[in-house]
């Protein structure tokens, strides 16, 4: 009976240590020693050189298409967020733009073609209100109307949901906020 334990014990070691090789290709690419071109929700990692002449204070980077925000610190510290979108390609405003302006519990006003479309909307909410569609923290853009900020609802990530802004989870928008100093380079592809 002990010889029996004993082999199942050899068993399962011989078969941990058999896996264990399954995933050290995993291992490997985690520590960077292979090239990674996309991650396991297929959305493609951009090279900040691919797009920026240099980093200077700081890059944020947004793929509206694979709805995901990178974001790089003057160090070269690169970090990925998941985003919500604009709903329509009229909606969506592509380029080179910089932060303006940063704000906690930003208050939200719907623009002009919003109330055209929303004519019940009101006319502002303020900070901190969990009706306001900015969430906790928003970054200005020097494009008019446009904004990288939060969301009270978290269901709008990972989807085309805005009406020309890029959402973040709240936990996000504030990190990101913390880590972008005004002036600092965006670019919405």
């Amino acid at each position: 009976m002990s010889n029996s334990k004993t082999s199942m014990s050899r068993r399962s070691l011989m078969l941990s240590a058999g896996s264990a090789g399954l995933f050290a290709p995993s291992i490997l690419k985690a520590q960077g020693t292979v090239p990674i071109r996309r991650n396991q929700s297929a959305f493609e990692l951009h090279r900040w050189q691919d797009h920026f002449d240099s980093i200077g204070s700081g890059i944020l980077l947004s793929d509206t298409n694979n709805k995901v925000l990178q974001h790089w610190t003057a160090d070269g510290e690169m970090r990925i967020y998941p985003t919500s979108v604009p709903v329509s390609d009229e909606l969506t405003r592509r380029g080179y733009t910089s932060v303006i302006e940063k704000r906690v519990a930003p208050g939200w006003s719907p623009t002009p073609s919003m109330l055209e479309r929303n004519p019940d909307w009101p006319a502002r909410i303020e900070g901190g209100d969990p009706r306001n569609p900015l969430g906790s923290h928003a970054l200005y853009l020097s494009w008019t109307y446009y904004r990288i900020h939060g969301t009270q609802d978290t269901r709008k990530i990972g989807r085309a949901s805005s009406n020309g802004c890029i959402g973040l989870y709240n936990e996000h928008i504030e990190e990101v906020f913390g880590r972008t100093p005004i002036g600092a380079q965006v670019k919405l592809i």
